[in-house]
């Protein structure tokens, strides 16, 4: 019989009953999806601790089930085995976001609308929600598109209204799917300052996939490196830069190379193994 979700948190008080990640612990956490030809496992044997207010970076090879685990601390995928615990410091679970892959707004609704729609959903009045979400758009700089609709916005400006939608919904917990992923190389840097800007000092807890090795050390506290299908976490690496971070600037510091190569010898032997078994996979069926 195959178990049941498991995302327990933990309860306690905290002042004005703010709701407030402490950690989340990943432990022993196993997925397996049953096929028409028969299980195949996708994560096996996971154990990571995601420190409060952290901003955690996962990299690995393509298939290795990083939107899978993403999916599951969003409470959107149910474990085989295993366990996820959120410490909080006030009752009930803590309060997630999602960015996904693509700009993910309603081409229907305005970009005011759209910044103010997780607060529509939670049933916030319209003037609170209209205000809160307008203080977002022109941290964004994009006050003067709030009655704008997306077919109107370039890449960048889509993905900003996105960032002001999940920040403005106050989580605890932001969880990022390579939203950056269809931008060019120009706009990506922008949006970069930008997220940085909102979230240092939020204290929100981060947890963002990417292919881009780059990408993991601009924005990230640590990068967890996954291996090849079943993922786990191969190793960890702290990047030990200091904030804030000037983007430019930063790629030809010493340390920054440093860790770029750090986090690349890890990856590469999974990539070089699952380049292998393609091509083992390829010859046997020729």
């Amino acid at each position: 019989m195959r178990a049941g979700p498991v995302l327990r948190p933990v309860q306690a008080t905290a002042p004005n009953n703010a709701m407030h990640v402490d950690s989340i612990e990943i432990t022993k956490l196993n997925k397996e999806f049953h096929t028409a030809s028969g299980p195949i496992a996708a994560l096996s044997d996971v154990n990571l601790t995601i420190k409060e207010g952290e901003f955690l970076c996962l990299v690995g090879p393509s298939g290795c089930g990083k939107t899978t685990l993403l999916r599951m601390l969003a409470g959107l995928e149910s474990q085989s085995s295993g366990e996820i615990r959120c410490g909080i410091k006030a009752k009930g679970k803590p309060l997630r976001s999602m960015v996904f892959q693509g700009n993910g707004v309603f081409p229907w609704m305005t970009v005011l609308d759209n910044a103010a729609y997780g607060l529509a959903v939670r049933g916030v009045p319209k003037a609170t929600r209209y205000a809160e979400a307008r203080e977002y758009l022109n941290k964004l700089g994009l006050l003067a598109f709030q009655d704008v609709y997306p077919r109107q916005l370039s890449g960048g400006m889509l993905q900003r209204v996105n960032l002001a939608r999940a920040f403005v919904n106050n989580p605890s917990i932001l969880l990022m799917d390579e939203p950056f992923g269809a931008l060019d190389e120009q706009t990506k840097i922008l949006v970069y300052e930008d997220l940085l800007k909102l979230w240092e000092g939020s204290a929100k807890t981060v947890v963002f996939i990417t292919h881009n090795l780059d990408e993991a050390i601009i924005l990230g506290d640590r990068v967890a490196v996954m291996g090849k299908r079943p993922g786990r976490i191969k190793d960890t690496v702290n990047v030990d830069l200091p904030r804030p971070r000037n983007v430019l600037d930063m790629q030809n510091d010493r340390d920054y190379i440093e860790v770029r190569r750090r986090i690349w010898d890890c990856l590469r032997e999974e990539v070089l193994s699952l380049r292998g078994d393609i091509q083992s996979e390829g010859g046997t069926r020729a």
